[in-house]
Order: structure tokens, then sequence, then C-alpha cells
């Protein structure tokens, strides 16, 4: 009688470790702290969530990318209102820059709080 050899797993994809799937319920907390994250810490938050967790789920995915490309735009924004601080014009940029953060921000945690998607307008994109 004859044993056949024990079973290995084939290697996980891109040389790196098994990525486990995350439950709805912690994809919807993880897209509303990413969106939390980009009102208090700018671009970093969306970013780093990004990286950490774009292949945990769809969900999560297209929020992090939605936030991300939002935070990089509000990014332009803020360079182009500093430029325009010697024509006047600049500080009401800025202001209107800061208000949309905070409340498309908000609208954004709120929506993926209750597991809907959502893409903030204006936004230019980057990442998918």
């Amino acid at each position: 009688m004859t044993v056949p050899p024990p079973y290995y797993p084939p290697p996980p994809p891109y040389g790196g470790a098994y990525v486990q799937p995350m439950s709805p319920a912690d994809e919807k907390l993880w897209a509303t702290l990413i969106h939390l994250g980009g009102l208090f810490f700018g671009f970093l938050a969306p970013l780093i969530g990004y990286l950490v967790l774009k292949d945990r789920g769809p969900f999560v995915r297209a929020h992090t990318a939605t936030a991300l490309n939002f935070q990089l735009t509000l990014l332009i924004a803020y360079f182009a209102g500093v430029v325009l601080t010697v024509f006047i014009i600049g500080i009401f940029v800025l202001i209107a820059a800061y208000v949309l953060n905070i409340v498309l921000c908000i609208i954004a945690a709120v929506k993926a709080n209750r597991g809907e998607w959502y893409t903030y307008p204006l936004s230019i994109t980057f990442a998918r």
C-alpha cells in the first residue's frame, strides 16, 4: 500500500502572504475610518489605507481609492490657493477647499457606514 504525498497549497501570488478577505462589517468600518482619516490627516490616511487594504475587499478598495483621489485633488486645490493668495482670490480658494473637505468627508463617511457606494464630486481620478 502506498501513501500519497502530503498536499501543500500553491504559493501565494506575487510572492506575498495570503490575504484574507474582510467581512462586510469590517469593510464598512474601515471605509468609514479612511474617510474620517482623510478629514483629520489629509491624504496620508487614505494613502496608507489604500496600500494596506486594497486587496481585502471590493468595497473597502473602492472607498479608499475614492478618498485618496479626493484628498489628492484637495492637495492640488490647496497648492493653487496658496499660490493665488498673491491675488487675494487664493484665500477664497483655500476656504472653499477646507469647507468642501469637511462636508464631503462627513457625507462619504456616513455613506460608507451605511454600506453605500460613494464618489466625491469634483474629484480627479488618480487611483482605481
